[in-house]
C-alpha cells in the first residue's frame, strides 16, 4: 500500500505513504471546502463543494446564477454511469499490486454496500480566459459512507486497451486523484499522483512503471468537495432519481490546471476516467473496491476542421487559406498545440479537392486538434482562375464552441473553441464553365456556313471529351462545360468540295462563364474559312481515225503544271489528249487564273 492512514492534529493533517516497514515522506495537506462551495474561476460557478445554505453537499443550486447537478444534466459535457450494485460489480482483483500497467479486473465481484457505487456523474468545463479546465465528480453509494474515500484515475490511452479488457493501459503522465471525505464530508483531502515509467514509486518497494513517489496536495484554491449531511429526496436527485440517505452522495470539484493534470497553455486529453471506491481512510492501492469506467474525453482543447470542396467534386485545384492559428514550435508532434495533421504551418495552408469524387481526404481537409480555447478566424484567399466562391458553412459540437460565416468578408469563418469543442467549416467553390463556338464558312460572298468540317479541341495536348467534332448544317460547332483555361482548336478536314485553308492549331482562352444555350451567347468564338474547289477536264479527240494528234499543257499563274498536265507535247502529240485537275488527278483547283495550251497537229 502507499497512501496510509490520516493522522488528525489540531492544525494540520498528514497522509503517510508506505507499506509495513518502508515509509516515504508525504506532503502536508489541510483542506477545508470553501464557504461558497464554488471553485475560483469556475465559468458556471458550479457548486461542487459544501453548499453555503446547507453547509454540506447536495445536487441543486443554492445560489442564483450558479450551477449544480440539477442544471447540467442536459449539457453534452455531463456524463452519467449507472453502476451494477450486486455480485456483478467490476472491481480490481483483490490483493494484486496496482502498480501494473494493466490491473486485473474481476467482473463478478460483490462489494460492501458502503463502498459500492450505484451511480457516477461528471461534468467538465473550461475557462476561456485563463485556459483552466475544471472537473466535477459525483458518486452515489448503495449505503451511506459519510467519510468516503475514492480514486479518480484519468487515462490518456496512447497505448491502447489492456488485453481482454476495456481498461486503457496506463502510460506515463496518467493522473490519479486520491480523495478522502472526513467528518461526514465537511473536510476533504486531495492528492494527485502521476504514472511514471522510471524513478521512485509511491510504494517504495515497487519498481517503475508505477504511480510515482511525488504527490501533489491540493488546497481549497484548487479543489473542494463535500458529502450530503441530510437525506436527498428523489425530486432533488437529478442523477439517479431516487431517495438517498445522508452520506450516500459525495461530490467534488478540481481545477485541473492547479492540480497539474492539464496545465494552462498546454493541451491534454484523457479519453477514459476510472472511478474507484476505497474503504474510508485506507490505502489507495491495496483496498480499492468497486470501479466504474467512464469513456468520455476530458480535454482543455478543441478541434478546428476546415474542408475544401469543389463543385463539381474532384477537381484538381489548389485553394489557399490563412488563419489566426499560430504555428507550433518545432519539433512538431501529436502533443503540439495546435497539431494539424502533417501541416506544421496552420497559419497558411493549401487544400485541394482532387480526391473529392470518393469523399473528403487529407488533401482537402485541414484538421487541427489541440487547439487552445479561444477565438480564431480562417479565411479563404482569392478565387483561382475559373472558380467562384459559393458557400461557407460551419457546424459546432460541444458546449461553448461556435462557428459562423463573417457577413462582411463572406470567406472568413469566425470560430470560438471551447474545451472538447469541435468546429467544422466547409468551403465550396463552384467551377466556372465556359463554351467555345466554332463557325465554319465559305470564302465566297455571303460566307454561307459549311456542314461536314471536322475539328479537334485539346487542352494541355489532350483531346477533350467528344473530340473530334463535326460542323452541323449551319456550319457551327458549340462545346460547353469547359473549365477555364487555354484550348487549342484545329481544323482537321474540310467539307467535300472545299479546300482546308488553315490546318494550324489556334489557341482559344476560355475565361467567361457561358453555355451554348445562352441567349445572347457570351462564350468564346472562332471562325474558320474554306475555299470552294473546281475540277478541270480538258479533252481533245480527233474526229477522223488517225486524222490528228494533239498536246495539252495547263499551268497556273506561277507557270506550275496542274493536275496530270501535260498530255503529250508538240513534238510528241497524242490522240486523244486529256488533262484533268481533280482530287484523283493532282488536286481540284482553287479560284484563280489557269492557262491551257492546246496544239493540234494534222
Amino acid at each position: 500500500m502507499s497512501l496510509g492512514s490520516i493522522r488528525r492534529r489540531p492544525v494540520r493533517r498528514r497522509w503517510i505513504f508506505g507499506i509495513t516497514t518502508a515509509v516515504t515522506a508525504a506532503l502536508v495537506v489541510f483542506l477545508v471546502a470553501s464557504a461558497s462551495g464554488v471553485l475560483t474561476g469556475s465559468p458556471s460557478k458550479f457548486e461542487s463543494g459544501n453548499d453555503p445554505t446547507t453547509g454540506l453537499g447536495n445536487m441543486v443550486v443554492d445560489t442564483a446564477g450558479n450551477k449544480d447537478w440539477a442544471s447540467v444534466t442536459g449539457d453534452p459535457r455531463y456524463a452519467h454511469i449507472t453502476d451494477l450494485s450486486n455480485s456483478q460489480d467490476n472491481s480490481f482483483v483483490s490483493g494484486q499490486k496496482q502498480d501494473t500497467v494493466c490491473p486485473d479486473v474481476d467482473p463478478a465481484h460483490s462489494n460492501p454496500p458502503k463502498d459500492d457505487f450505484t451511480d457516477v456523474a461528471s461534468f467538465t468545463e473550461s475557462n476561456t480566459t485563463t485556459g483552466d479546465t475544471y472537473l466535477y465528480g459525483a458518486t452515489i453509494r448503495v449505503a451511506p459512507n459519510g467519510s468516503a474515500s475514492e480514486n479518480v484515475e484519468l487515462k490518456q490511452g496512447t497505448a491502447g486497451t489492456c488485453p481482454g479488457s476495456t481498461l486503457l493501459a496506463r502510460v506515463a503522465g496518467d493522473k490519479l486523484l486520491a480523495i478522502d471525505y472526513h467528518g461526514g464530508g465537511s473536510v476533504v483531502d486531495f492528492h494527485v499522483l502521476t504514472w511514471v515509467e522510471s524513478g521512485a514509486c509511491n510504494v517504495s518497494t515497487d519498481t517503475a512503471p508505477c504511480w510515482g513517489a511525488n504527490s501533489l496536495t491540493l488546497t481549497a484554491a484548487g479543489a473542494e468537495g463535500g458529502v450530503n449531511g441530510s437525506d436527498i429526496a428523489a425530486a432533488q436527485n437529478p442523477i439517479s432519481g431516487v431517495d438517498i440517505k445522508a452520506g450516500q452522495f459525495a461530490e467534488f470539484g478540481v481545477n485541473l490546471a492547479t492540480a497539474g493534470v492539464i496545465p494552462s497553455g498546454t493541451c491534454k486529453a484523457f479519453p477514459q476516467t476510472v472511478w474507484e471506491s476505497r474503504s474510508s481512510g485506507s490505502s489507495f492501492v491495496s483496498t480499492t473496491k468497486d470501479i466504474s469506467i467512464e469513456n468520455k474525453t476530458i480535454s482543455n482543447c478543441g478541434e478546428i476542421k476546415i474542408i475544401k470542396r469543389s463543385s463539381p467534386r474532384g477537381l484538381d485545384q489548389n485553394f489557399d487559406f490563412t488563419s489566426s492559428l499560430t504555428n507550433p514550435p518545432a519539433p512538431v508532434n501529436s502533443q503540439s498545440s495546435p497539431f494539424c495533421q502533417a501541416d506544421n504551418s496552420p497559419s497558411a495552408f493549401t487544400l485541394n479537392d482532387k480526391d473529392g469524387a470518393t469523399g473528403d481526404s487529407a488533401n482537402n481537409t485541414e484538421d487541427c486538434t489541440n487547439v487552445q480555447p479561444g477565438n480564431y478566424t480562417v479565411t479563404e484567399g482569392a478565387d483561382p482562375s475559373g472558380f467562384v466562391f459559393q458557400t461557407l458553412s460551419c457546424t459546432a459540437t460541444g458546449a461553448g464552441s461556435s462557428g459562423a460565416q463573417d457577413t462582411t468578408t463572406l470567406k472568413q469563418a469566425n470560430i470560438t473553441i471551447a474545451a472538447g469543442g469541435v468546429v467544422t467549416c466547409v468551403y465550396t467553390n463552384k467551377q466556372q464553365l465556359g463554351a467555345i463556338k466554332i463557325t465554319k464558312q465559305t470564302t465566297k460572298s455571303g460566307h454561307a456556313g459549311l456542314a461536314g468540317a471536322t475539328f479537334t479541341i485539346t487542352k494541355g495536348g489532350t483531346p477533350i471529351t467528344g473530340s473530334p467534332f463535326t460542323s452541323g448544317s449551319d456550319g457551327t460547332i458549340c462545346v460547353d462545360n469547359l473549365g477555364f483555361g487555354a484550348y487549342v482548336v484545329t481544323e482537321t478536314a474540310a467539307p467535300n468540295g472545299y479546300h482546308l485553308d488553315d490546318g494550324t492549331g489556334h489557341t482559344v482562352t476560355v475565361d467567361n462563364n457561358a453555355k451554348c444555350t445562352d441567349n445572347p451567347y457570351v462564350g468564346e468564338t472562332i471562325t474558320f474559312n474554306d475555299t470552294p474547289l473546281t475540277d478541270l477536264l480538258l479533252h481533245v479527240n480527233s474526229e477522223a481515225a488517225n486524222g490528228t494528234k494533239s498536246s495539252i499543257d495547263c499551268v497556273d499563274s506561277t507557270n506550275a503544271e496542274i493536275g496530270n498536265s501535260p498530255a503529250g507535247s508538240p513534238a510528241n502529240p497524242v490522240d486523244p489528249a486529256e488533262v484533268r485537275a481533280d482530287p484523283t488527278h493532282g488536286a481540284a483547283l482553287m479560284p484563280g487564273t489557269y492557262t491551257c495550251t492546246v496544239v493540234i497537229d494534222p
